[in-house]
């Protein structure tokens, strides 16, 4: 389909400019036309010569960043009086992925062929997931959809930050254990061997460490390839395995009761749980919808079906505090203050006094972890590099003073 380029005078005297795919210069004019644009000037881009690259890692993808701006964007685009299908038109056409590019262009079609905007959201579940859709939906039911956007981009905003913290947080420990995994890889594979043959040359019996280290080099080098091979098989079974239901279930239940990790996992599942429910319900939300949705993106099993008993509870007739105190996954301060916002009716306000509350603990608590695993990882990698080290070293000292005496 033919691109064509725009330019044309708002009702307040602005000048807007944007493309649109259209199949002649007079539907384009013809949609201006209609959204109150005047003056209006409309070329066809040219047609060249393009090729695709093939795409790497997340290209295809629709970025967290690239939905905030979007999500903020619109939101004053819709306070300012904008038509929504102008709005989805101007948004797509200055979108640089092309992906997400593509998605908006669909969304508008959908829009303009009679569907609600939450309708046409929802047939893209990869760039909109299900709280995106319906607290769109709870926006356009009550017309104030551009507090809705303006909300939605300070969750998601929030919650890619609490993402960040916990990358973060990983990345230090993972980067030594690979540093060290390396080093001493190396050092065995490439260096011990070396040593060995020079030990072996000169005779004489080895210190037992030395020994140790030579047989644990010759092992690796002699099976290198069946310990990578033992590697990625376990790594693939633990996979398979936490695909399946009871799998998932017991490594989530022994995440939440591992000895550094657990304590981080149970507070982010907290913050993530009260700030997105908070959100729902300030939004409009149904609490039994809020609760599913939530529930779907727990991101943890344990926590999962918890929140999912909690709904049945409250179906049932029950408050909301009674099932989170039994459930055992969630602090007693956090069912005591959700207890009083159902008291006072002011759940959504109290939800999000939680998550601000835990978004700190969250910082402090991956402050805390890296701080007490810097000096552990360097003694670590201290150790085992300067104990291979010295084990080499020990039959040269040995040698000298042989010689000396």
């Amino acid at each position: 389909m033919p691109k064509f380029t725009w330019e044309a005078r708002t009702k307040t005297g602005g000048v807007q400019k944007g493309t649109m795919e259209a199949d002649s210069v007079t539907i384009v004019e013809a949609q201006l036309k209609k959204y109150g644009f005047t003056n209006i000037s409309i070329s066809e881009v040219a047609k060249g010569m393009s090729f695709k690259l093939p795409s790497f890692g997340g290209s295809g993808k629709v970025q967290t960043k690239e939905l905030v701006i979007f999500t903020r964007q619109f939101a004053t685009m819709i306070d300012s009086g904008l038509p929504l299908v102008q709005c989805l038109e101007i948004l797509s056409s200055q979108q640089e992925n092309k992906t997400f590019k593509e998605i908006l262009y669909k969304v508008k079609e959908s829009v303009e062929s009679g569907s609600t905007f939450a309708d046409a959201l929802a047939k893209h579940p990869k760039a909109f997931d299900q709280l995106f859709v319906n607290l769109v939906a709870a926006g356009e039911v009550g017309g104030i959809l551009d507090t809705i956007l303006q909300r939605l981009a300070a969750y998601i905003e929030k919650a890619m930050k609490l993402k960040k913290q916990i990358k973060g947080a990983m990345v230090y420990p993972l980067t030594i254990m690979s540093i060290a995994v390396i080093v001493v890889g190396v050092i065995l594979i490439f260096v011990i061997p070396t040593f060995a043959k020079m030990f072996q040359d000169f005779g004489g019996d080895l210190p037992a460490p030395t020994k140790i280290v030579i047989a644990l080099s010759n092992f690796l080098t002699r099976y290198i390839i069946v310990i990578i091979a033992l590697i990625y098989g376990l790594f693939w079974v633990f996979k398979k395995y936490y695909a399946t239901p009871a799998g998932r279930k017991t490594v989530d239940r022994l995440a939440l009761k591992a000895p550094i990790a657990g304590p981080l996992i149970r507070k982010v599942a907290v913050a993530k749980f009260t700030r997105t429910l908070g959100t729902m319900v300030s939004s409009g939300v149904p609490i039994m919808d809020g609760l599913e949705i939530v529930a779907k993106t727990a991101g943890n099993k344990i926590v999962e079906e918890a929140i999912y008993g909690v709904r049945q509870a409250i179906s049932e007739g029950k408050t909301m505090a009674e099932p989170l105190a039994a459930c055992g996954v969630f602090p007693p301060m956090v069912v005591q203050m959700i207890g009083v916002g159902e008291a006072t009716g002011a759940m959504d306000a109290m939800l999000n006094k939680i998550a601000d509350f835990y978004d700190d603990e969250v910082d402090d608590a991956v402050s805390a972890m890296t701080a007490m695993m810097e000096p552990l990882l360097m003694v670590f990698l201290g150790t085992t590099v300067g104990g291979l080290v010295i084990a080499m070293y020990l039959p040269i000292f040995k040698l000298a003073g042989t010689v000396g005496g």
